[in-house]
């Protein structure tokens, strides 16, 4: 069963898990076990997506697709998940690696973001989808949502899916092709590949999400470049 911290953070959520094990992973970080989040993180990112998607498709009903498309990535970007995160307290959850919790994992940016999908994943798996979108509404009520939003500096994975939606093209798609260095320290390689143009380029960081915008930079900087 749960700790007394995970059975607070169970309370927090609003959701009681039928399957424990599913939370349990979801606060484990790579570093600590083989049995991490990584795969709750890739689903939850999705679940995350498609629920902030449908609530700014009821909620800005005046905004344009593209519109929308900057606000909801204002939204799912890594420093509002971080904060959200902090929210729920999942920094005292967390179950780091000896090396990963002495380098400050527990406050890192990015590992907060990304124990919030898995922990979205986690509800997805254990109850299905109207209950995983049933908490990212919980998570968002405290969060201004407004058309205003667009205006905010465009990353480059905005900036990218913009110029392929401008063009009517499908979305690129992200995948990580590699990792590098020990659990605390590591580095990730992302390949983003745009199958319309038969096109891939590759970005690293410290982060899947640091890697991904690399990888859309690389991307944008290709279609952009003047043609012979």
């Amino acid at each position: 069963m749960f700790s007394p911290a995970l059975a607070s953070l169970q309370s927090r959520l609003q959701h009681p898990f039928s399957d424990p094990s599913l939370l349990h992973r979801a606060v484990t970080h790579r570093s600590f076990s083989a049995e991490h989040n990584e795969r709750l993180e890739f689903l939850g990112d999705s679940v995350l997506n498609l629920a902030v998607s449908t609530l700014l498709y009821l909620r800005l009903q005046a905004q344009s697709e593209g519109d929308l498309s900057r606000v909801r990535a204002n939204l799912v970007k890594e420093d509002t998940l971080h904060q959200l995160a902090k929210g729920l307290r999942l920094d005292q959850v967390l179950r780091l690696g000896e090396g990963e919790a002495r380098s400050g994992g527990h406050q890192r940016p990015s590992i907060l973001a990304d124990a919030l999908e898995a922990v979205i994943g986690a509800v997805y798996l254990d109850a299905g989808y109207a209950a995983a979108e049933a908490l990212v509404l919980r998570l968002y009520e405290a969060v201004e949502i407004n058309p205003q939003m667009q205006a905010a500096a465009k990353d480059a994975k905005t900036a990218l899916q913009e110029w392929l939606q401008g063009r009517k093209m499908q979305l690129p798609q992200y995948r990580v092709v590699g990792t590098e260095g020990v659990a605390h320290r590591q580095t990730f390689e992302v390949e983003c590949a745009i199958a319309e143009l038969a096109l891939a380029q590759r970005g690293s960081g410290a982060s899947r999400r640091a890697a991904e915008q690399s990888a859309a930079a690389a991307m944008l900087a290709t279609l952009k470049a003047p043609r012979p």
